[in-house]
C-alpha cells in the first residue's frame, strides 16, 4: 500500500458513520495526507449503492471517490467485541469523525467524554442533522432536510414554481467542509493546549450559515428575500440567460465598470448614462428590464459567439457545463482535474476529479481509489490494535468484523 503524503501526514484519523457529510469531511483529510481509517458496519456504507455501480460489483464509483486513501474497516460497533476493538483503534488516533445521530456513540459506550478521559488530546468532530443540542438534537437529519429548514431551499427556483434543490448533496458537503476546517482549527488549538476538542456540527446551521445578509436585512429592515428564478437578487445583472444554440450562458456584470462593458458588447451605449443605472442599487431595482435585454442579444447569438465578445470585453462569463462539457474543457485539462486511481473495486483505473485546493510544497494526493469492503481490516487490526492472526480470524469467524 502506498504510504499518504502532503500537508496533514502525520495525523491519523477515525472515520466513523456513513453516506455524505462525515466521509466528505474525511475525504478531504486523506486527500491532505492524514491517516484516515474508515470504520464501516458489516453490511458496509450505503454510499456503495448510491449511483451507478461498477459493473460486476456491488460498489458505486461516487464510493470510490468518498472512500479514496481511506484504509477501510468493517467492525460491528453494536456488539461490545466491536466496541472494544474501536476504543482500542480510537486510543491510536488524534481525530475521530462521527455523523451518527446524537446518542449514538454513548449507547455503543464511545461517549466523547470517556473518549477523552483515556485520551485528553483526542480530537472528536461530530455531525450531525441538528446538532448534540436543542429540542430537535433526536431528529433524524438529512442534508435535503437541512437544506429545506437552513433556508437555502426557499431561496432556490421561480417564484410561482415549488422551491428547487440542487441535484447534488449540498449540505452534506457543506457540512463537510466545516468539518474539516473546524478538525485543522482543532489541530493548530492542541498544538497550544495540549488539549483536544468536541466539535459539534449541524447539517441545519452549515447551510444556515450560507445565507449572507438574510439574518441582519430581516431584523433591522423587515426585508425577506424570495425566490427570483436565475438572477442573484442582491447583484445585477448576473444571471443565466439563452442562447441561439439552445444553449445557457452566465453572466456575471453588476460592478459598475464591468456593466459600462456589457452595455457596449450588447448595442446598449445609452446604458452607461442612465442616472437609473449608475449603481448596483439602481441596477437591481431595474433588473428585469436588463434580462429582458440581455437575454433579446444572447438568444440572437450562439454561445460561443457570445463568451467570445464578453471574454475580450473582461466581462465575466460562462457556459452552463453538464459533466461532458467539463471533460472536454482545456482549462480544466490544463489544471489536471481529472486523476485515473486504481481501485480493488474494480479492474481498471477510475477516473475521478483531482485534489483541491493546489499547494505549492505539499501538495495532496490520491494514491488509491475506495475498494473493497473491510480490505484492510486484518492490517489495522495486526499493526495498530495488537490483535493476533489468529484472534482477527476468530473476529471474524463470528461476523464481528469482516476481512
Amino acid at each position: 500500500m502506498a504510504k499518504t503524503s502532503g500537508a496533514l501526514e502525520g495525523i491519523r484519523v477515525i472515520e466513523l458513520g456513513s453516506l455524505i457529510a462525515g466521509p466528505f469531511a474525511g475525504r478531504i483529510l486523506a486527500d491532505h495526507g492524514a491517516e484516515v481509517i474508515k470504520v464501516e458496519p458489516v453490511t458496509g456504507d450505503p454510499l456503495r449503492k448510491y449511483g451507478a455501480l461498477i459493473p460486476q460489483t456491488e460498489t458505486s464509483y461516487w464510493f470510490t471517490v468518498q472512500a479514496r486513501n481511506k484504509k477501510l474497516v468493517a467492525i460491528d460497533l453494536k456488539r461490545p467485541e466491536g466496541q472494544d476493538i474501536a476504543r482500542r483503534l480510537i486510543a491510536t488516533a488524534d481525530v475521530v469523525v462521527e455523523n451518527f445521530r446524537p446518542g449514538r456513540l454513548e449507547g455503543w459506550n464511545l461517549a466523547p467524554d470517556d473518549l477523552r478521559r483515556m485520551k485528553p488530546e483526542l480530537i472528536i468532530a461530530r455531525i450531525s442533522g441538528f446538532g448534540q443540542t436543542g429540542p430537535y438534537k433526536s431528529l433524524p437529519g438529512f442534508g435535503n432536510i437541512a437544506e429545506a429548514m437552513g433556508g437555502i431551499r426557499d431561496l432556490t427556483g421561480y417564484p410561482d414554481q415549488p422551491p428547487a434543490r440542487t441535484a447534488v448533496s449540498l449540505g452534506d458537503a457543506v457540512a463537510g467542509l466545516f468539518t474539516s476546517f473546524a478538525v485543522l482549527a482543532a489541530l493548530n488549538a492542541r498544538r497550544q493546549t495540549g488539549v483536544g476538542n468536541v466539535i459539534d456540527v449541524s447539517l441545519l446551521e452549515a447551510v444556515f450559515s450560507l445565507l449572507e445578509g438574510a439574518v441582519p436585512e430581516y431584523v433591522h429592515a423587515g426585508v425577506v428575500r424570495r425566490r427570483v428564478g436565475t438572477k442573484l437578487p442582491t447583484a445585477a445583472p448576473s444571471g443565466v440567460y439563452p442562447t441561439q444554440d439552445g444553449k445557457w450562458i452566465s453572466i456575471g456584470a453588476n460592478g459598475d465598470g464591468l456593466f459600462v462593458h456589457l452595455a457596449e458588447v450588447v448595442g446598449r451605449r445609452d446604458w452607461a448614462n442612465d442616472p437609473r443605472l449608475k449603481d448596483n442599487v439602481g441596477r437591481v431595482a431595474h433588473s428585469d428590464e436588463l434580462d429582458r435585454v440581455i437575454a433579446d442579444w444572447t438568444a440572437s447569438h450562439g454561445l460561443e459567439d457570445i463568451r467570445q465578445q464578453l471574454w475580450d470585453a473582461g466581462v465575466p462569463a460562462g457556459p452552463v457545463y453538464d459533466i461532458r462539457d467539463i471533460m472536454a474543457d482545456p482549462h480544466y485539462q490544463a489544471r489536471n482535474a481529472f486523476i485515473e486511481v486504481a481501485s480493488s473495486a474494480a479492474a481498471h483505473a477510475i477516473t475521478m476529479p483531482s485534489v483541491v485546493p493546489l499547494f505549492s510544497d505539499t501538495p495532496g494526493q490520491v494514491h488509491w481509489g475506495g475498494g473493497r469492503l473491510g480490505e484492510h481490516t486484518a492490517m489495522v487490526l495486526r499493526e495498530l490494535v495488537g490483535l493476533t492472526v489468529h484472534e482477527v480470524a476468530h473476529l471474524s469467524d463470528r461476523g464481528v468484523v469482516v476481512l
